[in-house]
């Protein structure tokens, strides 16, 4: 931690330590001071603590539930559907047995216990055409969005709604949406987070046909969806609007180098810190390309002129 200041900063320290900032021989003078016995107390309050939720079920149904999952695949994979459903049946009374022993031995479950009781329930008796469904037990947050594209129809996480310059293409909003609403009704969410973050108001929003049915104006903000033919407007609108197109690279380049694609943070706000992290990854990539841009020039000394330099931009080798 001494050698890198970089991970000072991020823990919160305003100057640079020159001293680490737990003794090393704090830990062993603990264990002095508590001793043997002290630990045997320590492990005993562990084990009292299993015991206090500890349930033991007549039938876990491990292995069973295991079989009829990979089952449940492979006779779905089959397109053998009545097979395959009468597999997702055992689940679902295996799930109803587990469910009900612990509920009848433990009357008052405490907060952990009582979060996985409700989300089991929910998953019990969601049915195929309900709203808000758990996808997840882990993660009951995720949602299922309709890509309405022909090699991925649905994906499950949550909407991340972006804005970006027209001219420089640099992230000034990005923030991830929970509740799967219609795109329209979160752009003046986004208009209101560029404000927050860069102390103005954009003129105008151009949006994709996603945002339909928005009106024309957002407050101070004209909004200009490309829905509209090239003759009914003037060249520089129509240029305007087709810079539009611009965002979907920065969407991919989000995805695939800041790991907007997959968010390893836990629950709804790990994914806001998550999309905010992106879009600020994705703003140092493109300044650290901006501070370094000598790196990619050759330099070559002329031989009749030793203190003339030649500069010479070479091939780009990463994405720009």
């Amino acid at each position: 931690m001494l050698e890198n200041p970089y991970w000072q900063y991020f823990c919160g320290f305003e100057y640079f330590q020159h001293e680490v900032p737990l003794d090393p021989s704090s830990l062993v003078r603990w264990r002095k001071r508590v001793g043997s016995e002290g630990m045997e107390e320590l492990l005993k309050e562990t084990v009292e603590t299993a015991k206090r939720d500890g349930i033991e079920l007549r039938q876990s149904f491990e292995r069973l539930s295991k079989r009829a999952l990979q089952m449940q695949g492979r006779y779905s994979y089959a397109r053998q559907m009545k097979r395959a459903k009468r597999e997702t049946k055992k689940l679902r009374v295996y799930l109803g047995r587990v469910l009900r022993d612990p509920q009848r031995k433990c009357p008052k479950p405490g907060e952990v216990l009582q979060h996985l009781f409700s989300l089991a329930n929910r998953v019990l008796e969601q049915k195929r055409t309900d709203h808000h469904k758990v996808y997840s037990i882990h993660a009951p947050e995720v949602e299922c969005i309709s890509k309405g594209k022909v090699h991925k129809r649905y994906e499950f996480g949550c909407k991340v709604a972006l804005v970006s310059t027209s001219k420089e293409n640099w992230v000034v909003a990005v923030e991830a949406i929970h509740g799967n609403p219609y795109d329209g009704h979160t752009l003046e969410q986004s208009i209101e987070q560029t404000e927050r973050v860069t102390g103005w108001r954009p003129s105008d929003a151009y949006c994709d046909r996603g945002y339909r049915g928005v009106g024309a104006e957002i407050g101070e903000t004209t909004v200009h969806v490309t829905n509209k033919k090239k003759r009914s407007l003037t060249r520089s609108a129509w240029q305007w609007l087709r810079r539009r197109a611009a965002i979907e690279p920065i969407i991919g380049h989000l995805k695939m180098d800041t790991r907007l694609d997959r968010n390893y943070l836990l629950g709804e706000e790990g994914d806001r810190i998550n999309a905010i992290l992106s879009g600020c990854g994705f703003n140092v990539r493109k300044l650290l390309r901006a501070f370094f841009l000598f790196l990619f020039f050759w330099f070559d000394l002329d031989s009749t002129n030793p203190t003339k330099i030649q500069l010479t931009l070479s091939p780009n080798r990463g994405s720009a």
